[in-house]
């Protein structure tokens, strides 16, 4: 057989046995091509991710607003990216959070549970006087003290004590006017029946003036030049305005004394709580004096004006004192029993977030969804809180989110990202760092060139590429081909701006370190 045909025949066995090699290996690749076209490796990858996410798109990897419904390249050879449709919020608001996002975050979760909310109306006060059982003793006379039977501010007295003892000469007078009416009376009963009338009017008038003195009457024709005073109650003395010797006025208080077998606490209850507040409710007292003690009482009366400044109103609450632990000034809280005993749907005070506006839970679906639900809330509790609407028991809702109450801004670009109601403010631009080696820079249109490694955070490969440079200062004392760092932001879909550009570090040997990977495409 000639040379020329030997050959001829070698070459179509092997084109035939390529031809072969390519139709079995086409068969294995592509066992079920769908109707009306064939399917991609990377479409039959992206099928079977379809199972368990659904792929709504691709997008440009540059972050351009171009988008592909099937898989494809950038004309760098970057692979657009899929967007799947749990990736967005859907009609009812809910948004997904990938767990390592939830585990970051902190998120916890409780149940919303039927319970009776412990509503307890705290309020501060303070100890003051019973004012039914405080009394001053004040002589209704002029006069002096000559003697004081009790010298000091906090004495205790008991009824009837003496208290100090006066001389007046008004009393004096008094009393001399009334021994001459009773003289002259019976001195004239039977010779003059006129003059004896006029002195027994005369002695009763005498003897009702004394009377309104409040002092003990003469006996017979016994004068009384000196007059004690005694305690009218028991109690401690709170005030002495009385020093031996003293001169005193009509009306003057010498001594105010009061009983604090029984005390009064004044609390400040707000607005708010007043429907929560009725005469008769039970209260507990605890005072900083006596950290470890409860004083039982009851509200003893509603104060029917209320603060304009701190928008409050004043109840009484009366207390036992015997043991006279109780001082007036002492600083109290007081907690009030309130809330009704049937059960109520609740959830835990952590779980609402109040912008102010209205009230909002999160509640944790399946699968990593968490949906903002609008609240209605009822009665407040020291632990939960009372859901009138929003909220069926049964129902799981987030507990701990920091990032959403941080702050009243925080939050409202939280539940707007959320529900997608509102735009989101303007974040500031990412910053990603890479390393590569510096090309050329144009300054005409304010750009450098740059061959990079890897950035994954962009899922980039190694390339090379133009990017727009804020300064031509960063670039003035740099050579082609010399190795760099740098750092860039993404300021708008697909401009990438270099802020920060300096010189690899030199290695063992003095030469300039390589690119972190070779260049895969251009831009």
């Amino acid at each position: 057989m000639k040379p020329a045909v030997r050959l001829s025949l070698a070459a179509v066995a092997v084109a035939l046995a390529l031809g072969t090699g390519y139709w079995a290996g086409s068969r294995r690749a592509d066992p079920a091509p769908a109707a009306g076209g064939t399917t991609t490796a990377a479409e039959s990858t992206a099928a079977g991710a379809g199972s368990e996410r659904q792929i709504l798109y691709y997008r440009n990897p540059m972050g351009l607003p171009d988008t592909s419904p099937v898989p494809k390249k950038d004309s760098m050879g970057m692979d657009y990216l899929p967007v799947y449709a749990d990736d967005k919020p859907d009609d009812s608001g809910a948004v997904v959070v990938s767990p390592a996002r939830v585990q970051t975050l902190g998120v916890k979760t409780a149940v919303a549970e039927m319970r009776v909310v412990g509503a307890a109306v705290r309020a501060v006060g303070r100890v003051e006087l019973n004012e039914r059982a405080v009394v001053d003793v004040a002589p209704r006379f002029e006069g002096w003290i000559e003697r004081l039977h009790v010298n000091a501010v906090g004495d205790p007295v008991r009824r009837g004590q003496p208290l100090f003892t006066i001389y007046s000469p008004e009393l004096l007078s008094a009393s001399e006017e009334l021994r001459i009416a009773e003289r002259l009376q019976r001195d004239s009963a039977a010779t003059d029946p006129i003059a004896s009338e006029a002195a027994r009017r005369l002695a009763n008038a005498t003897r009702e003036r004394l009377q309104n003195w409040q002092v003990g009457m003469p006996r017979g024709s016994e004068i009384a030049q000196r007059q004690t005073f005694h305690s009218p109650a028991n109690g401690v003395v709170l005030e002495k305005n009385a020093v031996q010797g003293a001169r005193f006025m009509p009306g003057e208080a010498v001594y105010r004394i009061a009983d604090l077998a029984k005390v009064w606490v004044i609390a400040d209850i707000f607005e708010r709580d007043l429907a929560r507040v009725r005469v008769g409710q039970p209260a507990s007292v605890t005072l900083d004096a006596f950290p470890d003690r409860r004083f039982d009482a009851k509200i003893g009366y509603l104060y029917p004006t209320l603060n304009v400044e701190t928008r409050s109103t004043r109840i009484r609450l009366e207390l036992d004192n015997r043991e006279g632990l109780l001082r007036p000034g002492m600083f109290a809280h007081v907690e009030l029993a309130s809330g009704s005993p049937t059960p109520r749907v609740t959830v835990p005070t952590s779980a609402v977030i109040d912008d102010g506006v209205r009230q909002v839970v999160l509640i944790a679906l399946d699968e990593g969804r968490f949906k903002p639900q609008p609240v209605r809330l009822g009665e407040r509790g020291t632990e939960h809180v009372e859901v009138l609407e929003g909220v069926e028991a049964g129902d799981r809702v987030v507990t701990s989110a920091n990032f959403l109450i941080d702050s009243e801004s925080q939050l409202k670009a939280a539940l707007s990202n959320l529900t997608d109601a509102a735009p989101a403010p303007a974040a500031a631009p990412a910053t990603y760092e890479a390393e590569g080696t510096f090309d050329a820079v144009d300054p005409a249109t304010n750009t450098v060139t740059l061959t990079h490694g890897d950035i994954p955070a962009l899922q980039w490969p190694a390339m090379t590429m133009d990017f727009t440079v804020a300064s031509l200062d960063l670039v003035a004392n740099l050579a082609p081909d010399t190795p760099v760092r740098f750092e860039f932001e993404q300021r708008q879909p697909g401009e990438f701006v270099v802020t920060r550009i300096e010189k690899a570090g030199q290695s063992a040997t003095g030469k300039a370190s390589p690119p972190s990977a070779p260049a895969h495409g251009s831009h």
